[in-house]
């Protein structure tokens, strides 16, 4: 570790208030001087577009540039017309060494087309704050000034960290906007709780720049060790038919296989996701296919098997259908008992064993009981290189749930448990124990 001396300069805590300049100014020095001391640049070389529209949050832009350049990150800034009334264009650009993008028209530089020439070597759109107006303007496509402008000509992935009145971020008409954001594959950071400008308490202020940049170096540094595989992974229940409108089913949300889909996209992978009925959105960056009957689904996974280096078969696939779909609705007849018979859906599992190559192929295994043992047979039985078994007995985790316990038990019964988790990093530690396994796969695979 280098020698190096930090001084401390504290502020008197009666003076500290939300909005104190002062405060931010001075945690920022702190870990200005730790990042020098421990040498550390984790955002080095990358290219990053800040983004600051009109709010009186946008001073804590200005720490949050100086984090990011501390951090070794090459930034432009492109501010919003209403932004340039509350910190000076100049400002950013004494700062980051960049002219700043903040006119459409009468720029000195507005014939190279600035928009355009930053959002090509961009690797991050980070807009900080974002008022419910550029939210507006970006989930429905204005264009009407520098920040709105910028937006549309970059292709990249988009981090949005809101800062706004409590009662705004509230509101149903900037919910929607967000959530179309997010369909979109627009990421979030969600703005803190406590006093805002106004006065009033509650969920709007801007995210501290520490943990910002934090979110920044989680998305500009996430592992890409997925980098050109195939990966194939189904999700969901499964439903089947007894007539028109009653169908036999399962409880599963598809979390989990949404989750693992996610996960492997975003470590690089080539994802194809196979859903029966859920009320998920579809994810943005993959290849989705949707699937109603156990029959279905089968077909699907058979026809991308061979083309995929990993099956992840997360799905709950009913394990039985009715001999026979009443083609009219089955009638009440006197309290008289109704008798079905069903017989056992396709074992997709067992049917894809039959093609395997070089694929490695991961089950899932839902037990009420014996769950260790009940997995294991399943593991030798399927001929699996792993399987992942949880307890759906178990209160507040499983189907529906956004978290799990799991039990992950591979080829050679290693076992090992996990505690309950979300979903999202169960899929990231699945993913941790499948990849080792995968060394003789090259992007061309």
């Amino acid at each position: 570790m280098k020698s190096a001396d930090i001084y401390f300069e504290f502020v008197d805590p009666t003076h500290i208030s939300s909005y104190n300049p002062n405060y931010y100014y001075f945690k920022v020095f702190i870990f200005q001087k730790l990042i020098e001391v421990l040498n550390i640049s984790s955002l080095s070389s990358k290219k990053i577009i800040l983004g600051v529209s009109g709010s009186i949050a946008s001073y804590k832009a200005i720490e949050l540039l100086r984090l990011l350049i501390s951090e070794g990150a090459r930034v432009n800034v492109a501010m919003s017309i209403n932004a340039t009334k509350f910190i000076t264009p100049l400002t950013f650009e004494a700062l980051s060494g960049n002219s700043v993008y903040s006119q459409v028209f009468n720029s000195n530089t507005s014939l190279l087309m600035e928009h355009i020439q930053i959002s090509k070597a961009a690797d991050l759109l980070l807009i900080a704050p974002a008022t419910a107006g550029i939210i507006g303007k970006v989930a429905n496509g204005i264009v009407d000034d520098a920040l709105s402008n910028l937006y549309v000509s970059y292709s990249g992935p988009t981090l949005v960290a809101p800062a706004m009145n409590d009662a705004m971020y509230a509101n149903p008409a900037v919910k929607l906007n967000i959530v179309k954001m997010k369909d979109r594959g627009i990421q979030f950071i969600e703005p803190e709780h406590g006093e805002l400008a106004c006065g009033s308490i509650g969920q709007g202020r801007l995210a501290e720049p520490l943990n910002i940049l934090e979110t920044v170096k989680k998305i500009l540094n996430s592992k890409k060790d997925f980098h050109g595989l195939r990966v194939l992974v189904t999700a969901g229940p499964t439903q089947e038919s007894l007539d028109p409108v009653r169908f036999i089913t399962n409880p599963s949300s598809g979390k989990m296989g949404y989750a693992v889909a996610c996960a492997a996209r975003d470590r690089g992978a080539n994802v194809t996701l196979i859903s029966g009925p859920c009320h998920l959105t579809v994810p943005a960056g993959l290849s989705f296919i949707s699937c109603r009957t156990a029959i279905e689904m089968n077909q699907h996974v058979e026809k991308h098997f061979l083309d995929c280096n990993v099956l992840i078969m997360s799905a709950a696939v009913g394990d039985f259908a009715p001999i026979q779909i009443e083609k009219e609705k089955i009638k009440k007849k006197n309290k008289s008992i109704l008798t079905l018979e069903l017989l056992p859906t396709e074992d997709i599992l067992k049917n894809i064993i039959r093609l395997k190559t070089k694929q490695f192929v991961v089950g899932f295994a839902a037990e009420s009981e014996n769950l260790t043992q009940s997995a294991l047979e399943k593991l030798r039985n399927k001929d699996l290189d792993l399987i992942v078994a949880n307890d759906i007995s178990s209160p507040g985790v499983g189907f529906q749930s956004d978290s799990n316990q799991v039990t992950l038990i591979k080829r050679n019964e290693e076992i090992e448990k996990l505690p309950t988790l979300p979903k999202i990093e169960i899929a990231d530690i699945l993913l941790n124990v499948i990849r080792p396994s995968l060394s003789g796969f090259s992007s061309n695979s």
